[in-house]
């Protein structure tokens, strides 16, 4: 078997990689609502 020991996992990469899905999602929900009063102030 391995030697894993609960714990020492280095999670270093999947904190960095979920602080950019929230940024982006975070963003892309900006937009789609600038989007939305966008196309109610104009109209459409």
């Amino acid at each position: 078997m391995s030697d894993h020991k609960h714990g020492e996992m280095n999670t270093f990469s999947q904190q960095k990689m979920f602080e950019k899905f929230v940024k982006f999602t975070t963003r892309s929900i900006y937009v789609i609502i600038a989007v939305l009063i966008f196309m109610a102030i104009v109209g459409a």
